[in-house]
């Protein structure tokens, strides 16, 4: 979890102000590699806030894939994968994050054909 905007400023300020990387990892409770990247950073942009965190799909996307399902209801994850040029897990998880279930009944295996 990143620290806060103010601990990173405070901390920097403080080190700025001539004391050592080790007072300033003591006082704020950081380690002196957080200490050393934040005031680097702050140098370099005059900024310490934290990166926008990209949350988006990565291979997969949810609207094409959707549509990919519409248009082909009855084609298997492997099949999928395929067309979408990933593995089947990644499908996988994607049908997943979508709610989209594609459970269809086998018959002939084993696992059907026990009596009950």
């Amino acid at each position: 979890m990143s620290k806060s905007k103010d601990l990173r400023e405070a901390a920097v300020a403080y080190r700025l102000q001539k004391h050592t990387l080790r007072e300033t990892s003591e006082v704020f409770g950081v380690s002196m590699s957080a200490v050393n990247s934040w005031v680097k950073k702050y140098q370099e942009t005059g900024d310490l806030s934290n990166k926008p965190l990209n949350r988006g799909f990565k291979k997969i996307d949810p609207e094409k894939l959707k549509a990919y399902v519409k248009e082909h209801p009855d084609d298997t994850q492997q099949e999928m994968a395929k067309a979408s040029g990933c593995c089947n897990q990644a499908i996988s998880k994607a049908l997943k994050r979508c709610g989209i279930t594609l459970k269809k009944r086998r018959y002939g295996t084993k696992n059907n054909l026990r009596k009950k």
